[in-house]
């Protein structure tokens, strides 16, 4: 169902409620999906409507219509940029930065369900996200230095993902590469057939449902920290994050129902509850 709050959004995206599930849909089929400097702002735009809602969603899908999740960049949009002057070319390129920024630090979990192609930026989208589930049938390239450019802006959510090793090659090769692959390099979590991608990637987003939403959200900071600054010299905060937590309403409702053996009371219900 729509939001009243994204009345009439562009038709390159569309954002769709689940309960407490949101889905953020990119919808240019046509296109495969490819991006411009409309979409991105629409998307971030959307992004950032969600973490001020009053009804915060507790997990996130991106998905997309149609046969691609994403090939890259749009062509017209790429041959308006190659006219482009310096500064216009790096106001876009912050502008697909902030796009992946927001995305990567939402304050909860967020899925990407990927079909067809997944390439250049919208690597970057998949790598932004917590989780992501392909289908058999995903291609992923990081395509950018066969057409002379550097994936610079996604770099550094890709090789979170996949490690510098194997960054290096891909990068360098331009070379595409399956849904297996991407499993075995940590680009997706799970593999799934086309058919089963929206279901699979529900379930998985229903489950993420049930956890406190304040709790998810302060793991994802604690996760951000220790990337950010690595594993060492971090006991204060990691003693502070955890004594904080405990002592909140959220958890004391989640370990008080556990004790009880009732679902918590923040957590939404679902048909299989009684």
């Amino acid at each position: 169902m729509t939001d009243p709050l994204f009345d009439d959004p562009p038709a390159s995206y569309r954002l769709e409620w689940h309960g407490p599930l949101a889905e953020l849909i990119l919808a240019r089929p046509t296109r495969h999906n490819a991006f411009d400097a409309a979409l991105m702002q629409g998307l971030l735009d959307c992004l950032h409507e969600l973490v001020h809602h009053p009804s915060r969603p507790h997990a996130l899908i991106l998905r997309a219509e149609g046969k691609h999740f994403c090939a890259g960049a749009d062509l017209d949009w790429m041959r308006s940029l190659a006219h482009a002057d310096f500064e216009q070319n790096r106001e876009d390129a912050r502008l697909l930065a902030r796009l992946m920024q927001t995305l990567d630090e939402l304050p909860f979990p967020t899925l990407a369900l990927v079909q067809g192609a997944a390439y250049g930026g919208a690597l970057g989208l998949v790598c932004a996200c917590d989780i992501a589930i392909a289908a058999d049938n995903a291609r992923f390239c990081l395509s950018e230095v066969s057409l002379g450019l550097v994936p610079a802006v996604i770099s550094p959510y890709v090789v979170r993902a996949m490690g510098m090793r194997q960054a290096r090659r891909y990068m360098l090769s331009a070379e595409p590469f399956d849904a297996i692959t991407a499993c075995h390099l940590n680009v997706a979590h799970l593999m799934t057939t086309p058919a089963e991608l929206l279901t699979e990637g529900r379930r998985q987003a229903l489950r993420l449902c049930r956890n406190g939403p304040q709790a998810m959200k302060e793991t994802k900071r604690l996760l951000a920290e220790l990337d950010a600054h690595g594993g060492r010299h971090h006991e204060e905060h990691t003693v502070e994050t955890i004594a904080r937590v405990r002592v909140g309403l959220e958890a004391q409702e989640g370990m008080q129902a556990f004790f009880d053996k009732r679902p918590p009371s923040w957590r939404p219900r679902f048909k299989d509850e009684a």
